[in-house]
């Protein structure tokens, strides 16, 4: 009996040791900045890169026609000096053929046919000091001197130097880039062409505030 009881003890010790360390709830915490900077970005040409008129004759029939380099030139004005990065979207997300992290979408002919697909870069950088393009794929967290390849969706672009010993966005006032774009029609045996069809890429360069 006595040995019954003492099991029976230790049993229910345990089970008290046990609820003290398994809490019933958990926190949430919301931080956040708002900052009274604020940047300006403008494109050239209302933002426009026109491809103008393409003969289906000039189209490849099995491989994807390149239309060659477009370049415009996109400005950055800030109310005061301001470390920030531009992270791209594209608007079109669904309709690039082929798709992946570099290709942005030029739209669908009869609402399933991928008309093709453009690829962007951010060349040439000229700020209030002498900067450096970066690339970050932690949202800013790290950064490292860009390879000079095509835009990466899942990437945000900065603009600095290593001064602090790291790389990582200088704080500017001004900034301005030239947006390289390179368009591909889809295989002309893939598509629709009996009618006009107009190119229909749409991207967003967002400003993130870092």
């Amino acid at each position: 009996m006595t040995k019954h009881l003492s099991l029976l003890t230790a049993a229910l010790l345990l089970t008290g040791a046990s609820s003290a360390f398994a809490a019933s709830q958990t926190d949430l915490t919301v931080t956040g900045t708002i900052t009274p900077v604020a940047c300006t970005p403008s494109l050239a040409n209302s933002g426009i890169v026109n491809y103008t008129k393409i003969s289906v004759k000039d189209l490849n029939l099995t491989t994807a026609t390149d239309l060659g380099p477009e370049t415009i030139q996109l400005t950055l004005n800030c109310n005061e000096s301001a470390r920030f990065a531009i992270r791209t979207i594209d608007n079109q997300e669904n309709a690039s053929a082929p798709s992946s992290d570099i290709t942005f979408g030029l739209g669908l002919i009869n609402g399933t046919e991928k008309l093709g697909y453009y690829n962007l870069r951010l060349q040439n950088p000229v700020a209030d000091v002498p900067v450096t393009r970066l690339e970050s794929n932690d949202k800013g967290a790290t950064w490292r001197v860009s390879g000079g390849g095509l835009v990466r969706k899942t990437q945000w672009m900065g603009f600095g130097n290593q001064t602090a010993g790291v790389w990582a966005p200088d704080a500017l006032k001004n900034l301005s880039l030239d947006v390289w774009v390179n368009a591909f029609i889809a295989r002309a045996d893939s598509l629709t062409l009996t009618d006009e069809v107009k190119l229909n890429g749409a991207a967003t360069l967002q400003i993130e505030y870092l």
